[in-house]
């Protein structure tokens, strides 16, 4: 019990930290790099005191990057990854002709919605249409059907 309570102690305290740093970007990389920095401090000096040599630090390294899959991503990155594998170039490479054709094409989407939805409109109003005369039918059938009993009792 103890444990949980330590824990949720701590998830509430980072949860209020981020919020407070995310008002200052440059104070909360600063505070990220500095803790990454101690943090590599800190296994290099255990490193060297298990005196792991150079050789075998990096493949032990590389052996947990790679099994837990970051190794490609802390070396270029989601997001660079994604985008190359969809093809897409970084904002900062697209012209201003290249984003005035990509507005384009957000309007030409939206014009192609709203058309969607208005035929989808017509589509709904026929469904009605069609289950409306459905019953009309239907009544129109055990108007029939009476009227043939009624005959055959004759």
């Amino acid at each position: 019990m103890l444990f949980f309570k330590v824990l949720k102690f701590f998830d509430m305290l980072e949860d209020k930290i981020r919020h407070w740093l995310s008002h200052w970007p440059i104070l909360y990389a600063l505070v990220g790099i500095l803790g990454i920095v101690l943090i590599w401090r800190g296994i290099w000096h255990l490193a060297d005191n298990v005196n792991l040599n150079s050789g075998l630090s990096i493949f032990i390294g590389a052996v947990i990057l790679l099994l837990s899959g970051l190794l490609v991503a802390i070396a270029i990155g989601d997001e660079v990854l994604i985008s190359a594998w969809r093809g897409r170039r970084k904002v900062t490479e697209i012209n201003l002709e290249e984003a005035m054709t990509l507005a384009d094409k957000v309007d030409e989407i939206k014009k192609l919605l709203g058309n969607i939805e208005r035929q989808l409109g017509a589509i709904e109003k026929g469904e009605k249409k069609i289950v409306k005369n459905l019953g009309d039918i239907e009544h129109e059938e055990k108007a029939i059907e009476r009227e043939i009993n009624e005959n055959k009792s004759f």
